[in-house]
């Protein structure tokens, strides 16, 4: 029933549109048949935007720097332990995506002796923050870095992995985006994608902000990755280990 309402909706609106313009009137067709779905009832904790089936989940703004840098984050989610799991090679170069306050860059960085990481985020005031914490831990080897909601703004083929820690959900452009980091990563580069497990409904995390494996994969392997690995290691999240396939391989068998 929704979904009728919500085409009938969609209808009215296009026609409406054609009276008036025409040519705009096959440009919202030709956005409603793209991979993105607009629905005008939605979860108020989402964006009324679906991918794949999936309702995006509202962006957490820069107010909310304070919840990133919270005391009790290490003992809730254990981000040391993901930084463990990462298996980081000193000379790496790691895109943080939705770096946020750069709470897990700023721990993977010592790690990177000759490598570095690029802190990227859609929001200037948090790359302003992690900029007054670059001058206060006297880091140099974090390079933030200013994206668009559809554009990461990665050279091609520049990184070894890109990690996304409770982000992807809330990406506005998920495919695009992630469209952009497979181009951007260096052949056999690897994505990791930690987000609260979404099977299990006693995580007290609301329903948009979690997902399951099997969605995070069906998404993953809509833009060329490959599944590797879960690890289940976490008290809360899943961390998934996707793969970007290295075509040279193929041209040398």
């Amino acid at each position: 029933m929704l979904n009728f309402l919500n085409f009938i909706v969609t209808f009215v609106v296009i026609l409406s549109c054609s009276l008036l313009n025409p040519t705009l009137t096959a440009q919202a067709i030709t956005s409603s048949s793209t991979v993105y779905e607009q629905r005008i009832i939605h979860s108020p904790d989402g964006i009324g935007k679906y991918y794949m089936g999936r309702e995006i989940a509202k962006v957490m703004g820069y107010t909310g720097a304070g919840w990133l840098e919270r005391p009790s984050r290490e003992g809730e989610e254990q981000p040391s332990k993901i930084v463990s799991l990462l298996n980081l090679k000193p000379n790496d170069v790691v895109a943080d995506i939705g770096a946020g306050t750069g709470y897990l860059s700023f721990r993977i960085a010592p790690l990177l002796t000759a490598g570095k990481v690029l802190a990227v985020d859609v929001q200037p005031e948090m790359l302003e923050i992690i900029d007054l914490f670059k001058k206060e831990k006297n880091i140099t080897n974090i390079e933030p870095v200013l994206a668009t909601l559809s554009d990461p703004n990665l050279p091609s083929e520049s990184i070894d992995l890109a990690l996304m820690v409770d982000a992807y959900h809330e990406l506005e452009y998920p495919q695009e985006v992630m469209q952009k980091i497979v181009k951007a990563l260096k052949p056999g580069g690897k994505v990791v994608l930690v987000e609260y497990r979404g099977e299990n409904p006693f995580i007290m995390i609301k329903g948009l902000h979690k997902m399951t494996q099997k969605q995070v994969r069906k998404e993953m392997q809509a833009v060329g990755l490959v599944w590797r690995e879960t690890k289940n290691l976490l008290p809360q999240q899943h961390l998934m280990v996707f793969e970007k396939p290295d075509s040279r391989n193929f041209l040398t068998r």
